[in-house]
Parts: C-alpha cells; sequence; structure tokens
C-alpha cells in the first residue's frame, strides 16, 4: 500500500498521531521517498529539530522507521540517515486491537462477575465485599449505598468485543 494510501485512512492517521502526537504528526505525514536525515526534515517541515528527532525515534521504536548510521570522514561525525517503514502499519494496528480485545474481555468477565453498590452522592461504586465493609455506607459522606446494575455497561462491553472479533476476523479472511 502507497504512503498517500496509507495516509488517506483515518484510522491510520489517528494511530500514527496517537504515537507522535501534534507536534510530531507533520514529521509521520511527510514520510520520505527514501532517505533523509532528521536536519532536513526539521528544515523542510519548519519544525523544531527536538520535535522531529522525538518523532521519529517513536517510529523507530515501533517498527515504523529505521536509519543508518554515515560517519563523515573529514569531522569524524554520524549522521542518520532515516527511511520510513510503513508497511508495518496494518500489523502494528492488528496487534493494538488484539490487545484492546484482551483488556476488554478481562473487564467484561469483571463486571460480570462482581456486584456493585454506588453512593449516589459521591458517585463511588464498590465491590460488594467493600459495600459490606463499610456497612453499606459510603465512608465518604454516610449515605446508603444502593444496589447498582451495570447491565448497560455489559451490554455495551458485548457489543464491543463482537465488533472487534468480526473486524480481526474479517482481517484474516478478508
Amino acid at each position: 500500500m502507497a504512503f498517500e494510501d496509507l495516509l488517506g485512512d483515518p484510522v491510520i492517521q489517528k494511530y500514527l498521531h496517537e504515537l507522535v502526537g501534534p507536534t510530531g504528526m507533520p514529521v509521520a505525514a511527510a514520510p520520505p521517498d527514501g532517505e533523509v536525515t532528521d536536519e532536513e526534515l526539521a528544515e523542510e517541515l519548519g519544525l523544531e529539530l527536538n520535535d522531529v528527532r522525538r518523532a521519529l525515534f517513536i517510529l523507530y521504536e515501533n517498527d515504523l522507521a529505521t536509519y543508518r548510521r554515515v560517519r563523515d570522514e573529514d569531522s569524524g561525525w554520524l549522521t542518520y540517515l532515516w527511511t520510513f517503514e510503513y508497511d508495518n502499519i496494518p500489523e502494528n494496528l492488528e496487534e493494538e486491537m488484539h490487545r484492546l480485545l484482551d483488556a476488554l474481555e478481562e473487564r467484561q468477565e469483571y463486571e460480570q462477575n462482581h456486584e456493585f453498590y454506588l453512593c449516589e452522592v459521591c458517585s463511588i461504586r464498590f465491590e460488594f465485599g467493600e459495600a459490606m465493609d463499610f456497612g453499606f455506607e459510603c465512608p465518604e459522606c454516610g449515605s446508603p449505598l444502593e444496589s447498582m446494575e451495570n447491565n448497560r455497561l455489559v451490554d455495551a462491553m458485548n457489543r464491543r468485543v463482537g465488533e472487534l472479533r468480526e473486524e480481526l476476523n474479517a482481517d484474516v479472511t478478508g
């Protein structure tokens, strides 16, 4: 997939934005065709060199950029030549989705297997055991703790888990 196609995808734009933040986004959105130095990118984009370096390092940590070091024969200075590797983005996104699915399923199980009580004054939620320890009174304000239904939350989680599973299966089969 070409850079332009990847960058046109709102999901990928959001993913890159979450990785590098607003100051790094111009760097992430301007991948060169070949190798480029951090100084060239900073000059071309009108950005602070440190912001460019930070974004490049984040991309590197996420397998979206690689670099090659070249030593200047005369000065001995090292120059880093960066290459963007955006072919890895779909795989990274799929890994993120799997992590999200695992976390959601864990939370879903917790919500389904616990009974909750709520202080309607302080909006603090307690598990049954905690509520019992406090004599079903809020430790903050003394108000009675009311039994709390979390069916809507569990239902929403069920829907989201189903959507994620469907999307991941579509990626595998599609």
